[in-house]
């Protein structure tokens, strides 16, 4: 563990156990935002997705990095995994990024996977929703923003009708102000109600990220016959874009699966953070609620994907090289 993390959990719970009046927070809620389960959105099998999912479709996507950031690498590898040890990798500064990803459905519009950065942090940082205490824990001041969120959204064509989150953590939900009011949220089962003792500092924050949003619309999973995923929802009931319930992470994790006209496009979420868990196959460290379901749910996303090797994968928090290099180029 390096001094960094073990200071900041030393002053966590420091202040966990000042007084009685955060006791009774204690192991609460990640947000007391309303939730209601989603009318979009049809239940359906992994057979039913391994049926088209090379077939190219008619959705386009769009990546967009809003800051480079740097984390502590065991929350993001889990280092006690034997390829992890073989590998000889130690605690210490992770570089990654904070993004959001567009997607343009020809005929329901845009949408966008998780919010990126909110404009404040960068220009105003006293006031964005993630700020204080948290924002120290987290080091978001060593965040170098690139695009924040409010700015992409003005430069588009139309409005973004909804958000589909990948979960709840503050780093994704810290663009969430600068998404119109009027936009649906979108989230996994038990994502608002699965209990941790970091809530105690984060939920206010999430809480003030939502404010004005009408409540969060749950993705209503069903098992899933072949037992490739917990569940898999046809998002438009059109086949073209599927949520993936892949828990571990946070209880309601989803990934998200996208046909496009070049071919399938997957986004881990947090089920993945690094390029290099994900080429040695290893999960999150301590930054996931439940490592041992973390470590079942990447194995399923590696299993689909090996299985459909056209799959462009888009991890949580690092791109992998073919996206760098797209990145690079639509930079020249």
């Amino acid at each position: 563990m390096t001094n960094r993390r073990r200071n900041a959990l030393l002053v966590a719970a420091s202040l966990a156990l000042a007084g009685a009046a955060l006791a009774p927070l204690a192991a609460c809620t990640p947000t007391t935002h309303a939730a209601a389960p989603s009318a979009l959105g049809v239940a359906r099998s992994s057979a039913d997705l391994d049926a088209v999912v090379d077939v190219p479709g008619p959705v386009t996507v769009e990546t967009v990095v809003g800051a480079d950031w740097h984390v502590d690498r065991g929350g993001l590898i889990d280092l006690d995994d034997p390829k992890a040890k073989a590998a000889g990798l130690k605690d210490g500064p992770e570089p990654i990024v904070v993004a959001f990803h567009a997607i343009h459905h020809p005929t329901r519009g845009l949408y966008v996977i998780d919010t990126g950065v909110e404009r404040a942090l960068r220009d105003d940082p006293d006031h964005a929703a993630v700020h204080g205490l948290a924002a120290r824990f987290m080091h978001v001041q060593d965040m170098k923003v690139r695009t924040d969120t409010a700015s992409w959204l003005a430069a588009q064509k139309e409005p973004v009708r909804g958000v589909f989150l990948t979960h709840l953590h503050l780093d994704h939900v810290s663009g969430m102000r600068d998404v119109p009011d009027d936009a649906v949220v979108y989230a996994g089962p038990g994502e608002t109600t699965e209990r941790g003792w970091l809530n105690v500092f984060t939920r206010g924050l999430a809480d003030d990220a939502l404010a004005g949003k009408g409540p969060i619309q749950e993705w209503r999973y069903a098992p899933d016959p072949g037992g490739e995923f917990d569940g898999v929802v046809d998002v438009f009931g059109d086949r073209t874009v599927w949520a993936l319930h892949v828990p571990g992470h946070t209880a309601g994790s989803t990934a998200y699966l996208v046909r496009t006209p070049d071919g399938p496009v997957l986004f881990t979420g947090d089920a993945c953070h690094t390029a290099w868990g994900w080429r040695h196959d290893v999960a999150p460290g301590w930054f996931s609620a439940d490592r041992k379901r973390s470590a079942d749910s990447l194995a399923r996303l590696e299993a689909f994907v090996a299985k459909h090797p056209r799959i462009d994968v888009r991890l949580g928090h690092q791109l992998l090289p073919a996206r760098d290099a797209a990145a690079a180029a639509a930079a020249r």
